[in-house]
């Protein structure tokens, strides 16, 4: 595959990873611990018996699980996977667009997602880093792009007054945006420029 298709079509299927470490809902802290360090990964997906994604478990969750003075964990049915981890998982399908994949680890503030299949079941892994592999491009080549496509959509004119910020792929445009093509057309346009993770547009009606 192609850079430029990457850019134009790359779905999380290009760049996950399928060989993926993940625990079941009874998997003790000791076990979940020690996938963590041997696999050398921040969070594990927690599958149910029929491999279905019910949850991730992360460092936060097993370091929130030890006492203050960092001493032995309390005891209890909370020290399993079950107990743990964070559901519902947050994942993503092997088809969806890396530009969505990169906006959910964005907004949920995670740095892996699951990746499911249309039943829910485990498929495999994808991280920040995998993302950033495609989506490794400065920010004013960004803010570039997204002038030329404004101009090409809007025309020089109504280009001119339109304020456009980039800041680690989010894409920011304030100003008098006309009804033709309107808020919703530029952002979806936008959306396909590489390395654009998410695109946020403040009207100012035109006068």
């Amino acid at each position: 595959m192609t850079m430029q298709s990457v850019w134009s079509g790359g779905t999380v299927a290009d760049v996950m990873t399928h060989a993926v470490a993940a625990v079941g809902r009874d998997a003790g802290i000791d076990e979940i611990v020690d996938i963590l360090h041997t696999r050398r990964v921040s969070a594990l997906p927690v599958v149910a018996g029929d491999g279905r994604v019910i949850g991730v478990v992360s460092e936060s969750d097993v370091l929130a699980a030890e006492l203050p003075d960092g001493s032995a964990p309390r005891e209890g049915s909370a020290l399993t996977a079950g107990g743990l981890m964070s559901t519902p998982a947050v994942a993503v399908h092997p088809w969806a667009p890396l530009a969505e994949a990169a906006r959910a680890m964005l907004l949920r503030k995670v740095k892996r997602l699951p990746v499911v299949d249309a039943d829910g079941h485990l498929r495999g892994i994808v991280s920040r880093a995998d993302v950033l592999k495609i989506f490794l491009r400065g920010d004013d080549d960004v803010a570039r792009h997204v002038r030329f496509e404004l101009l090409a959509a809007m025309g020089p004119q109504a280009a001119a007054g339109i304020d456009i910020g980039v800041a680690e792929g989010v894409v920011r445009l304030s100003g008098p945006i006309p009804e033709e093509p309107g808020p919703a057309v530029l952002t979806r346009l936008l959306e396909g420029v590489p390395g654009v993770v998410d695109v946020r547009v403040q009207t100012v009606q035109a006068a």
